[in-house]
């Protein structure tokens, strides 16, 4: 287990998402120019295949697109259905009215686009500038010099048995040495919490909050079908204190991408998220749209919410935080694929204009680099519409339309995030339960059958990547004070309760997780360490 293999690069790079592979292209691009010698740079990611794991609505915003690649058109950005229009919608049951698009939701010049697409053809131009680039390995931990400064990472051992030790087929896991690390895992990524404790990376912010997106990919015959039309809705299903809402972009070849976004501070412990989604495709303006069609793809993925105020410090000795493992999503637009891109590109120039000498460097200058770009100033333009949600749907949306219509974001107060989410949700006994009707199998579906859609899977026998603190805690408390929240936060039915002999206890099914981490965020005594498992299992995602 100690004779591992070393690998060296310059640069290692955890996570072939938009910033991954952005500062991945960028770094290739500047070796083309640069008089030293040329950065070594591999990226490692833990879906079997680039974008096996990343899930987006998505609306493109080209802009930083266009900075580290300008010829995008005649390289054939997989770039989907150019915006057309959009809507914004306000739901009851059987009703919606139409409000006016908010300046931040418009989205002409904008593009729809399939996120595992984009970064798969990412890819490929980042290997044709010579990064190495290997999928199915997934960054364990990482690598500490004596003094704690980040020398790179470690992946994952393979073939291990259920008790951890090794099996037939057992693998040791690689170092792969590099001299900068960059973080680019996306939300709540486990090596990025694990350096932001370590190095206190969040003393001066607020805490992270976050959003947990369902989607489903339908192919849709319907008249209502325009393809480029963008909708976006808030209201019903959601009660007034819930925060979410949810979108519909109709690409091009009659695909349809519908989700749903509710976020994790929701207090009642009755409420499933997934179930919420289920409900809201009954709408009858929806229902109508999907009637006669096929629901082809499902994923869930938590997103960060919190924005300006709670970006964490991004450097530490030896390495970087990119993207959503920074959190630079800007919730006011909803996306965050522009601000990845950019900030990876950020991260790549600090990086080749450094003397990489010296292993475990801080490159402070990155920080600079994002504060005097667009990052910023548009992160902080938005800063209030999330946290003013915190007073309810009708005061948040009158608070919102004060804040952008009337200061145009520059408000002369900053809202605060004072919790983080999971201490958000109230006993049981303080709500009220929520009863949801039963799939009817043509629109509406269980977890387990849009699961398969997922192409989840793990490797039988090996140990469990979903680990308890303590075993007792998720009957004791989860159970019996928070009607075992578990079973209902989770979109993937990875956990349920089982009653036996009289006892109830909590089994696992790993294999379903769809790596969406709400588990990892919404736990109301934090009691649940996600970590990751054997590089190559989780979801498969084609084409969402």
């Amino acid at each position: 287990m100690n004779n591992r293999e070393k690998m060296e690069f310059d640069v290692v790079i955890a996570g072939a998402g938009p910033a991954g592979l952005a500062a991945a292209v960028r770094l290739g691009q500047l070796n083309q120019r640069r008089q030293k010698p040329a950065l070594t740079v591999a990226v490692i990611e833990k879906g079997g295949y680039v974008g096996a794991h990343l899930l987006a609505g998505a609306v493109l915003e080209t802009s930083a697109l266009s900075l580290l690649m300008p010829d995008w058109e005649s390289k054939q950005a997989p770039l989907d259905a150019p915006v057309s229009r959009d809507q914004f919608l306000i739901l009851n049951r059987k009703r919606s009215w139409r409000l006016p698009v908010p300046p931040t939701m418009r989205n002409r010049g904008n593009h729809l686009v399939s996120l595992e697409l984009l970064c798969q053809w990412l890819a490929e131009q980042a290997e044709a500038l010579g990064v190495n680039i290997f999928p199915g390995f997934a960054a364990n931990e990482l690598i500490f010099s004596a003094d704690g400064k980040v020398l790179g990472v470690r992946t994952g051992d393979k073939g291990l048995n259920a008790d951890g030790t090794p099996g037939e087929n057992f693998q040791a896991g690689i170092d792969l040495i590099a001299g900068q690390t960059i973080l680019a895992e996306g939300c709540r990524g486990s090596l990025s919490e694990q350096i932001m404790r370590q190095y206190d990376l969040r003393e001066d912010c607020d805490p992270q909050s976050y959003g947990l997106g369902l989607k489903e990919i339908w192919e849709v015959d319907s008249a209502e079908y325009q393809p480029g039309l963008v909708t976006h809705t808030v209201g019903w299903p959601l009660d007034n204190k819930t925060y979410g809402g949810g979108f519909i972009y109709h690409f091009n070849q009659h695909r349809i991408s519908l989700g749903f976004v509710v976020g994790l501070d929701y207090q009642n412990p009755y409420l499933d998220p997934f179930q919420e989604f289920q409900r809201f495709k009954t709408h009858p303006r929806i229902r109508s749209l999907l009637a006669g069609g096929k629901c082809v793809g499902y994923g869930a993925r938590s997103l960060n919410e919190g924005g300006f105020q709670s970006l964490p410090k991004l450097t530490f000795p030896g390495g970087l935080l990119v993207g959503c493992a920074a959190g630079f999503l800007n919730v006011g637009k909803i996306k965050g694929i522009h601000n990845a891109i950019k900030s990876g590109l950020l991260a790549a120039e600090t990086i080749a204009a450094a003397d990489l000498a010296i292993e475990g460097e801080e490159l402070t200058d990155y920080s600079q680099k994002i504060l005097n770009s667009s990052i910023i100033p548009e992160l902080r333009r938005v800063r209030n519409l999330r946290p003013g949600f915190h007073y309810g749907l009708k005061m948040g949306m009158a608070m919102a339309a004060v804040d952008q219509y009337l200061f145009r974001g520059k408000a002369p107060w900053t809202l605060r995030y004072r919790q983080p989410d999971y201490k958000q949700t109230k006993p049981a006994r303080d709500c009220v339960e929520i009863n949801y009707p039963p799939p009817d199998r043509v629109i509406t579906f269980d977890k387990l059958t849009q699961v398969y859609l997922s192409g989840a899977q793990q490797r039988e026998g090996e140990p469990n990547h979903l680990r308890l603190k303590d075993p007792e805690a998720a009957v004791n408390i989860n159970w019996q004070q928070f009607a075992g929240l578990e079973q209902r936060y989770c979109p993937a039915a990875v956990y349920e309760f089982v009653i036996e002999d009289g006892a109830t206890r909590l089994q696992i099914n790993a294999g379903n997780c769809l790596h969406c981490k709400a588990c990892d965020i919404k736990d109301p005594t934090q009691n649940i360490v996600w970590t990751v498992p054997e590089g190559g299992d989780g979801p498969n995602y084609i084409a969402m």
